[in-house]
């Protein structure tokens, strides 16, 4: 299976990217399944989820007071700006998978970095190897190694903010019936893909403006 494991949609303030555009580009793409994983919400998931079932898993970025975690298989929104621990106690009450994106991103703001993420590695299940999105791609590898060091699994994304970017980095792994089957499936899992131009990040600073505007 071919999945795209950190999109963003329109119902985060810094993605224009419709809910049909979104399914369109994955058709296009060859993907699988994607993770919606919009910023503090997951009304773009589940309403990418009624559109297709089969292609969404439901997901969440959720801002901390130190840096972002990222989630999947969520039923219920996680409010942002809790604490990590109080962020990561809220997601396995709901059986989520958890992980970092971009954790060690040194130019980007809402990265967690080394020091955060090591106060709660042994909690998380998978740490993001491989953001599109990441401009350094040093940055990228320090994630992978940390991962490897650890023995965590990897996840892969494009970190979509516009339809042109969804598959930009993804992983191909062994195709999975459930939650439950997710984790020893991604073991598995093969990084795939491509940095996206630094460029793309005028998309997500436009969408913002517009918002303000508006």
């Amino acid at each position: 299976m071919k999945i795209d494991l950190h999109v963003h949609t329109c119902y985060s303030p810094d993605s224009l990217t419709s809910p049909e555009a979104v399914i369109a580009a994955c058709r296009r793409r060859g993907l699988d399944k994607i993770a919606i994983t919009d910023h503090n919400t997951i009304a773009g998931a589940l309403a990418l989820r009624e559109l297709a079932p089969e292609l969404v898993i439901v997901g969440e970025e959720i801002k901390t007071s130190r840096g972002e975690v990222i989630a999947f298989f969520i039923e219920e929104e996680v409010p942002a700006r809790l604490s990590l621990e109080e962020t990561i106690a809220c997601l396995r009450d709901q059986g989520a998978i958890i992980g970092v994106p971009h954790p060690l991103d040194r130019l980007r703001r809402e990265a967690m970095g080394l020091e955060a993420l090591l106060t709660i590695i042994d909690r998380v299940d998978c740490l993001e190897g491989f953001n599109a999105r990441c401009i350094l791609p040093g940055d990228n590898r320090r994630a992978l190694a940390l991962a490897c060091e650890r023995g965590l699994p990897v996840t892969a994304g494009s970190d979509a903010h516009s339809p042109m970017e969804i598959g930009a980095a993804y992983v191909e792994m062994p195709p999975f019936a459930s939650k439950e089957d997710f984790l020893p499936s991604l073991r598995q899992a093969r990084l795939g893909g491509h940095l996206s131009c630094p460029l793309v990040h005028l998309i997500s600073t436009w969408a913002k403006l517009r918002g303000v505007i508006r």
